[in-house]
């Protein structure tokens, strides 16, 4: 008999031995199946045969009392007296940015929402004169970033961008309304 005859035949005999014992296995599960299945339909029978349980009543709606505004000496809702205006145009003083401090707002960039030293810097790119830095997030996505762009918790302003770094400046809040700028970068990582 020649190799290929005798794998051939080989083959065959493993492909019978496979058949057989998957057709044994189907048999045992198949016993196995029907001792616990007659328990099992018994058990449904008597959940079946329950009486069912009472619902609780619906709560009652209780209805709001009805209220007629008459005015009398009672001040306007709608209309702002003179202290109040006033203090609302000093919240609103407050809220402005001035000198160093951040705009509130401004709307919020991606990388904005990490700290600085969970961010990664893996490479720059080129392109059009314009240079761009690579940088990733703790999630492994890769953004794509330039100067003038904001990243990191503290309004983190990115000033320049090198082949092996990405130089920013970081506007924090010394004391309550007092800010100051610093300076930071972010190293490439590879």
């Amino acid at each position: 008999m020649s190799r290929r005859a005798a794998s051939i035949a080989s083959s065959a005999v493993s492909c019978a031995d496979w058949r057989l014992l998957g057709l044994a296995v189907a048999i045992l599960l198949t016993a196995c199946a029907d001792a616990g299945l007659a328990g099992l339909e018994s058990y449904a029978e008597r959940i079946k045969a329950r009486p069912p349980a009472a619902l609780e009543p619906i709560p009652e709606v209780i209805l709001a009392e009805a209220f007629l505004y008459r005015p009398g000496d009672r001040r306007d809702p709608f209309v702002m007296d003179e202290q109040a205006a006033e203090q609302a145009a000093e919240a609103a003083q407050e809220t402005r940015p001035t000198g160093l401090s951040p705009d509130p707002r401004r709307a919020k960039e991606p990388l904005e929402a990490y700290p600085l030293d969970a961010l990664r810097m893996v490479g720059t790119l080129e392109r059009h004169g314009t240079r761009w830095a690579l940088v990733t997030s703790p999630e492994g996505t890769l953004h794509r970033v330039r100067v003038g762009q904001y990243l990191g918790r503290n309004n983190g302003r990115i000033t320049r961008i090198e082949p092996n770094a990405l130089r920013l400046t970081e506007t924090v809040e010394k004391q309550p309304g007092q800010w100051a700028r610093r300076p930071a970068s972010m190293a490439l990582k590879e």
